[in-house]
């Protein structure tokens, strides 16, 4: 249920609502909006009695909400969520960039990277510190050690960092060294890890299941809603199908749909979304006509030495000309970079 509040109630208004909504076992979502702040209910088990917070002070109206994604829903939040950092906003009028490496490797390697984002106005490193690899064997990650390398490049460079989230015991250390926290899609339904990440503060960036419809998605980002944390950016990756001439296959069809259902910011991943570098420009550009607020791409000085994933990864160069032409065309799509 979602409890609208008029636009002149007053705080004490609101915490009265808050307050009666706890009494009954349930959690409250404050969402203060542009013109009136309305407050998400979940908890309950059946049907809310609307006429409990119908009859209070500074109450407009009390609506149902239908879709199982309650928090997620448009229903709960008519408005486009946007997610402020210190490196700038994330939403509907942006076109968020985020490159670099598919994993830490040195520190090297990752100063050179972070000040070559920065100097063609990228404001977000990826890279994982740790790594889910289908294979044992592949490189794992350096672990605490990318974290501390990670943070290094933030404090010398600025750049905000965005790295993997894989288990809730390192949950505190990424949590501290990243701007953004991702979760991977083979971690998607890691339900204890999701709620952990909605216990956080910052930033979640939540991978697509490679085989998850919307729904399944939606109710992913549900549990980090759920745990308070409202700061939620859906990636769209690739899914798995027949198709053979790609790693995956980018599903840039949902983008409308997702955003049409909910309020939160969509990204794009070509780079795992096709596995290989000569697609990811074309697909980067049609993620941007298709609505993306975001992309992550995955960029290294040379590919061809990068110790996981060089083959979908791009070169600076090929990366520069991307950004170039995105930089152009993104004020079509009423977007900034």
């Amino acid at each position: 249920m979602l409890v609208v509040m008029q636009s002149h109630a007053a705080a004490s208004q609101i915490a009265r609502v808050v307050q009666v909504i706890e009494a009954q076992g349930m959690a409250a979502h404050v969402m203060p909006g542009a013109t009136r702040t309305a407050i998400g209910i979940t908890g309950n088990t059946g049907a809310v009695d609307q006429s409990l917070f119908e009859v209070l002070d500074g109450v407009e109206e009390a609506i149902r909400v239908t879709k199982p994604y309650k928090l997620a829903s448009r229903e709960m939040r008519h408005d486009d969520t946007t997610i402020t950092c210190a490196q700038g906003t994330i939403g509907p009028k942006t076109l968020t960039v985020i490159a670099g490496p598919c994993s830490v490797e040195s520190e090297p390697l990752m100063l050179k990277t972070a000040e070559h984002l920065m100097s063609r106005g990228v404001k977000f490193l990826r890279a994982g510190a740790f790594k889910p690899r289908s294979s044992p064997y592949s490189f794992q990650g350096l672990g605490l050690e990318g974290l501390r390398i990670l943070k290094k490049c933030r404090e010398q460079t600025g750049i905000g960092v965005v790295t993997d989230l894989m288990d809730t015991e390192h949950a505190s250390a990424v949590e501290e060294a990243s701007d953004i926290i991702q979760i991977g899609t083979r971690n998607m339904q890691n339900f204890a890890l999701l709620k952990r990440v909605g216990r956080c503060r910052k930033p979640v960036l939540l991978k697509r299941g490679m085989s998850a419809t919307l729904e399944e998605w939606l109710m992913a980002a549900e549990y980090i809603l759920a745990g308070g944390n409202y700061d939620v950016i859906l990636c769209e990756r690739g899914v798995r199908t027949f198709s053979d001439h790609s790693r995956n296959t980018l599903d840039l069809s949902v983008i409308p749909p997702a955003k049409a259902l909910c309020h939160l910011p969509v990204f794009v991943d070509p780079s795992h979304g096709t596995g290989k570098r000569a697609y990811v420009p074309a697909m980067a550009l049609a993620a941007l006509a298709a609505g993306a607020d975001g992309l992550l791409i995955e960029a290294h000085p040379e590919p061809d030495r990068a110790s996981s994933d060089g083959a979908q990864t791009v070169d600076f160069t090929t990366l520069d000309a991307l950004l170039a032409r995105l930089k152009s065309l993104a004020p079509a799509f009423g977007r900034t970079m």
